[in-house]
């Protein structure tokens, strides 16, 4: 059953679809339940007896994909891929690799997703053209692109509609991910790293990295703060890796190293070994940043990066809660050895700052902080706050604001926020609607009314009924501004109850 804010998402692609949309962007968060989305939609697209071809950005994904389907209950899976043992192309959910379509003619099929849709392929250019020049036989049949990170520069030319389907923080907020705790322990200096397309270079950028200190930082800070936790080291190359993996293990700590160039057997093994104990850290280079669902407690971030999508990724793998019958996880520690969060903030303020796809002609901003208020670091502890918060949550140190402004002459006066506008129901979006009904019903559960009672509310807000698709979602506990607003309802109830009582009495008495 998908929750909430998944089935809100579905029904409105199916809305979007109903409306003429064929290529549809979703963005949802790093576990938010993509693979559970997409299941829905592979047995809706099935009942209408519609063929589905899933596609991955690598070979490496296919297994995973098959196995995330079939725990789903999907099981009439053809995989295309050389010498596959599920190769099947009666099979009506087909899943493939972008490489392997690269060389194989592209089956007829009703549905086609793509997974992790930010890291576009010319591939897709050419099999399915773009929005403005289609390719005449894909034109009708729904395209829908799924990614934590949909920020590539162009990637709205190839999309007529986004949906964001949720934000990390919303998710944070209703227990779905696992809050985070950042430190910045060390500051490597990378001004002498030269930047070539928008990134560091990454020779020059891995000799800084491996300087002694910061690798032993590395090593120190996580004995000292991460008691232990299940993590993942992410390095810049290969020699960084190596040398990071022999600091760690001689400090004592069980540490696995994985590159591109670890085969998917090995990768099987690192996997178990990460889970079962026998390694505490596994130290990799860009190998562990999509399509990782581990049990991970712990980031240790020593690769600085100018990609807030590389970096929302990396991050993104330690924010999924913890699996059930494991032991809870409160939240996810990041110790930052590479100040990317003091250059591009939260990923929390980095998610909320897009609102759509890049249109491939606008200019992106260099300074991709724009508008994001940056965190600040507590001189003490070294723990990340958010910006104006003076004393810190992790050790209590409060920072003493000194004025450098100097008094003069002159008259002083209050300056006052200027009162914010209520919200216009009609301006919600289909998200906040759906949200809102369910928790609807479940005030409605909680204190016992009628089936219907939620319905009528919903009404009385928005003016016209809930859509049959919403009927059917759980109900889940309302935040406080919509139990504020039930109260508020019920109080202006019943006063107009009692105006019409005293005047129903009045004309009574005359």
């Amino acid at each position: 059953m998908l929750r909430p804010d998944q089935e809100a998402a579905l029904q409105t692609l199916r809305e979007s679809v109903r409306q003429g949309k064929r290529r549809i962007c979703m963005q949802a968060p790093t576990g938010w339940g993509k693979t559970e989305f997409a299941a829905a939609l592979t047995n809706s697209a099935q009942t209408k007896k519609k063929k589905v071809l899933f596609t991955v950005p690598a070979i490496s994904l296919i297994d995973q994909t098959v196995g995330m389907f079939a725990r789903r209950g999907i099981l009439d899976v053809g995989v295309i891929q050389a010498d596959h043992h599920m190769s099947n192309w009666d099979m009506p959910i087909q899943i493939a690799s972008v490489q392997t379509l690269m060389r194989r003619t592209v089956p007829d099929v009703g549905v086609v997703m793509l997974d992790e849709c930010h890291r576009w392929f010319k591939f897709y250019e050419k099999w399915l053209g773009t929005k403005s020049h289609p390719v005449p036989e894909w034109i009708d049949v729904p395209l829908i692109g799924l990614s934590a990170t949909p920020w590539t520069k162009g990637l709205g030319s190839w999309f007529d509609h986004f949906h964001k389907a949720a934000t990390i923080g919303q998710m944070i907020d209703a227990g779905n991910l696992s809050p985070f705790k950042v430190y910045a322990p060390s500051h490597p200096d990378l001004s002498h790293v030269r930047i070539v397309g928008g990134e560091y270079h990454e020779g020059e950028l891995s000799e800084t990295m491996q300087e002694g200190y910061l690798i032993a930082d590395a090593v120190e800070t996580w004995l000292r703060l991460a008691d232990r936790r299940p993590t993942l080291c992410y390095a810049v190359d290969r020699p960084h890796a190596k040398k990071l993996q022999q600091q760690f293990e001689a400090a004592g700590v069980k540490c696995g190293y994985q590159d591109h160039t670890t085969k998917d057997t090995e990768r099987e093994q690192i996997k178990r070994k990460f889970h079962n104990g026998e390694y505490e850290v596994v130290v990799n280079v860009e190998t562990l940043t999509t399509g990782v669902d581990w049990d991970v407690r712990c980031i240790s971030m020593c690769r600085p990066t100018k990609s807030d999508m590389l970096f929302v990724q990396i991050v993104g793998r330690g924010l999924r809660n913890a699996p059930p019958g494991t032991p809870e996880k409160d939240h996810c520690l990041i110790l930052d050895h590479s100040d990317n969060h003091l250059r591009l903030g939260f990923v929390t303020d980095i998610d909320e700052s897009y609102t759509g796809l890049h249109d491939g002609k606008t200019p992106r901003h260099d300074n991709r902080t724009e508008g994001i208020r940056l965190p600040k670091e507590c001189p003490k502890c070294a723990y990340l706050k958010p910006p104006k918060m003076a004393q810190c949550p992790a050790c209590g140190f409060t920072a003493t604001y000194v004025s450098k402004v100097e008094a003069g002459d002159g008259e002083l006066r209050e300056l006052k926020p200027k009162p914010k506008k209520p919200k216009d129901p009609m301006e919600m979006s289909a998200y906040d609607r759906t949200m809102f009904f369910a928790e609807l019903k479940g005030y409605a559960f909680q204190h016992g009314y009628k089936e219907g009672w939620a319905s009528n509310k919903y009404k009385d807000r928005f003016g016209k009924w809930p859509a049959n698709d919403m009927k059917n979602i759980l109900p889940m506990a309302p935040k406080p501004s919509t139990a504020s607003w039930i109260k508020s309802e019920q109080i202006r109830w019943a006063k107009s109850k009692a105006k019409e009582t005293r005047a129903w009495t009045d004309q009574w008495r005359r």
